[in-house]
């Protein structure tokens, strides 16, 4: 009987507020034979998603508890104060914490900020979600500070928010069992990380086909044979050139193509002795004789 073959796949868990659709949509395209599975969780479920094996990864808000996970932080967020449109921060630019002391801020059960002191003045009650807290905002009872992705996911007509300028920031995180870094968890680092296709570590890195390979590997050698060719024929000319001005310079006239009667080829291409050497004339000359004729 045959086995059946289990077509693999990869299960992303993120918390509210983090948009895995960009790198989703780059995993389709590198990997479209694994299916991505998103598994929505919440923010304090994020970690016991990852340890109970869940999920093969996780995009979490940090801190995250590096025993048996592993974790690269991607990415910071913006603080925002969320606020009814007709409250007076509306006509602030950015706010600061200071901004806040007569207000009641909000601090749910889910707040994903680290703070070392809260800001304004406490609630009678922690709301239990965000979700919660955000419905007493828009109630006018007070204000919530939470991450921007947090804020826009939560979106109402009747409430608005401003940039906090000093107020702790969420950082997002890319975690995964430490003991199950697989194939598929690193071509996912790589894909978050932004690497081409020819850089990831992963089983979706392209690899050479034999023609590409054998291009790649002959093209070297068709280099140096070319340029061995260049070489031969540059000694070739040069050597063709010595032996003519070797024949120009022997004395031969104009045409003939061989040195004058009696005239002996020299490697400086000049033609000794014999009665048709010029030179020899010319000596003649000096010691008084007449020339004599050919």
């Amino acid at each position: 009987m045959t086995e059946m073959q289990v077509t693999p796949s990869f299960r992303l868990a993120y918390v509210p507020g983090v948009t895995p659709g960009k790198w989703a949509r780059v995993w389709s395209e590198r990997l479209p034979d694994v299916p991505l599975a998103l598994v929505a969780v919440e923010a304090a479920d994020g970690e016991p998603t990852l340890r109970a094996g869940d999920a093969d990864a996780g995009l979490l808000r940090m801190p995250v508890d590096r025993t048996g996970l592993s974790a690269i932080p991607l990415y910071t967020e913006t603080t925002v104060v969320v606020f009814p449109k007709d409250h007076w921060l509306a006509a602030a630019e950015e706010v600061t914490v200071a901004d806040l002391a007569d207000d009641v801020v909000f601090h749910p059960l889910d707040d994903t900020l680290e703070w070392e002191q809260l800001p304004g003045r406490p609630a009678i009650e922690r709301p239990a979600t965000t979700a919660d807290a955000i419905e007493l905002v828009a109630a006018g009872v007070g204000v919530l500070l939470v991450p921007q992705s947090l804020a826009r996911l939560h979106h109402r007509r009747d409430l608005t928010y401003r940039t906090m300028a000093d107020a702790p920031q969420s950082r997002i995180a890319l975690s995964w069992p430490e003991e199950e870094t697989t194939d598929l968890v690193e071509e996912f680092i790589g894909i978050v990380r932004g690497r081409t296709v020819n850089s990831s570590r992963g089983r979706g890195q392209a690899a050479a086909t034999p023609a590409e390979a054998s291009a790649t590997k002959s093209a070297p050698g068709r280099a140096g044979g070319a340029k061995g060719g260049a070489g031969g024929a540059k000694g070739g000319a040069g050597k063709g050139g010595a032996a003519k001005g070797g024949a120009s310079k022997g004395g031969a006239p104009k045409g003939s193509g061989k040195p004058a009667a009696g005239g002996r080829a020299t490697a400086g291409g000049r033609a000794r002795g014999g009665s048709g050497s010029s030179s020899g004339g010319a000596a003649a000359a000096r010691r008084g004789r007449p020339k004599r004729r050919g």
